[in-house]
């Protein structure tokens, strides 16, 4: 019995995994991930946050499900961020754990994008 558990809970925590719901909150898009952002997962993030044909643009990425971030996904947020301002909108961060956290710290991505403890920190930022 408990060999079952461990496999259920290792099988919904597979590494290598990037889950993404997108949401609208007050013309605000939401987009909710849960993983890893690296090589593998990184087209996944790029195409949920594509606004090709969106007039002033809001996003925010709501990071409180991501347990890992390479520099591909701080690419990708840099290149969001330059797509998103440059069609008149912006790009904020929200929750990120702190490995993920860590890893913004260091590359100076919170001097960029505008990082916020909560989601509704960022919402209404």
């Amino acid at each position: 019995m408990v060999e079952g558990k461990m496999a259920d809970s290792e099988q919904a925590e597979q590494p290598g995994q990037l889950s993404v719901v997108s949401t609208v909150s007050e013309g605000v898009r939401v987009v909710t991930l849960g993983g890893e952002i690296d090589h593998q997962t990184g087209g996944t993030l790029r195409q949920a946050l594509d606004v090709t044909g969106t007039a002033s643009p809001r996003v925010v990425i709501d990071m409180r499900g991501v347990g890992f971030m390479d520099s591909t996904g701080v690419n990708i947020l840099l290149a969001a961020h330059r797509d998103l301002t440059e069609a008149g909108g912006w790009l904020r961060l929200a929750a990120p754990t702190q490995a993920v956290l860590r890893t913004i710290q260091i590359v100076g991505l919170d001097t960029v994008i505008a990082c916020h403890r909560t989601l509704s920190q960022a919402l209404n930022a």
